[in-house]
């Protein structure tokens, strides 16, 4: 009987590991966005800085989204237009907490930001370009150590990157 219990215990563990495993693998030929900007393309990472500029109240996604998600638009964002026609989830913001599976791609933009380090810094404090690109090497590195060189070479090599900014630096 422990015997019994025993393989059967090993059998639900396996079957549990591999279905993990499986769930994390993409389609082969899917597109994977990364998205860096300004308010044109922040889907929300300024709700978890410190900043004076943030869309999450009314009334902003009333219309579309039902609620203030952190998006400058009353709907959909153009990263999430193209997310859409290309059939892909929408990208969410890196800095939501929780986000953990970037092999769809993910959203650095910030309300305010702009391609030079001083754009806005002592009135809104937004993330700048050089800080998003940051961010995306430690998504890249992140990648590597769950899929591998190759799958993420081939991931990011397919991937789409969206780029808006500059607009508020002058």
């Amino acid at each position: 009987m422990e015997s019994l219990r025993f393989h059967v215990s090993l059998f639900l563990l396996c079957t549990s590991f591999l279905s993990l495993i499986s769930c994390h693998c993409p389609p082969e030929n899917h597109v994977a966005l990364f998205i860096f900007g300004d308010s044109i393309f922040d889907s929300g990472n300024n709700n978890y800085i410190n900043t004076t500029t943030q869309a999450n109240y009314q009334p902003y996604g009333r219309t579309y989204i039902k609620y203030p998600s952190g998006r400058f638009s009353d709907g959909l964002i153009i990263p999430e237009i193209i997310a859409e026609y290309v059939k892909s989830p929408y990208s969410l913001p890196y800095l939501q907490p929780g986000i953990h599976d970037f092999t769809y791609g993910v959203n650095f933009a910030s309300a305010g930001a702009g391609a030079l380090f001083e754009t806005h810094r002592e009135l809104i404090n937004p993330i700048e370009l050089k800080t998003q690109l940051t961010f995306f090497e430690d998504v890249e590195k992140q990648l590597r150590h769950r899929l591998g060189d190759a799958e993420t070479k081939s991931l990011l090599s397919r991937a789409v990157y969206l780029i808006s900014i500059g607009r508020n630096d002058y």
